[in-house]
């Protein structure tokens, strides 16, 4: 390892061990933003004891909000939309291994449109695009990309419901003193 290689993972020990149980927002953004180089919207707002597999490639919307315990792998690159709920526990995954490759690791973009929600202990994949409007149950896992305005649940996560004419009327910002 070379010495940059050091400073981005002493960046990500940090990030995840100490900077991860701050309890105050303004710190941790302040952190992941212009230490982790992370890209985080007006508004939103990363709860206590997340954690990361990368020091760059994420990117948050405006008003949007990463709840407590979620794991987020930006390796891949991550984007979340605007206005977009990610429950406590959910884990964002954007590297895997090639099983016909002799195992080597790839990696792949995950996208979250706008307005999404993400249900508490879901598993989003590499390579997903969750488009605006949708819904994933929690526990779900989603290993296809998820069309617009649609509910999935179940392992793997399949379609329940397609939504009609949802409201895009609000804002999911969501901010606690101490989270």
């Amino acid at each position: 390892m070379n010495l940059k290689s050091h400073i981005s993972e002493l960046r990500l020990y940090i990030a995840n061990r100490w900077v991860s149980s701050i309890p105050s927002h303004y710190i941790r953004l302040w952190f992941y933003q212009n230490i982790m180089k992370f890209r985080i919207g007006m508004n939103s707002n990363i709860f206590m004891d997340c954690t990361f597999d990368c020091t760059q490639h994420l990117s948050i919307g405006n008003n949007s909000v990463v709840n407590s315990k979620c794991r987020i792998d930006p390796r891949g690159k991550v984007f979340i939309g605007n206005n977009v709920s990610i429950s406590s526990e959910v884990i964002i995954l954007t590297a895997d291994h090639d099983m016909e490759n002799n195992m080597n690791g790839r990696l792949k973009t995950v996208v979250i449109e706008d307005f999404v929600w993400i249900g508490t202990r879901a598993m989003i994949m590499p390579g997903v695009t969750i488009k605006k409007g949708s819904v994933i149950a929690s526990g779900a896992i989603v290993t296809r990309n998820v069309e617009e305005n649609t509910v999935v649940a179940g392992v793997p996560a399949r379609v329940i419901k397609v939504r009609i004419n949802p409201s895009f009327d609000y804002q999911a910002t969501y901010q606690r003193l101490f989270q």
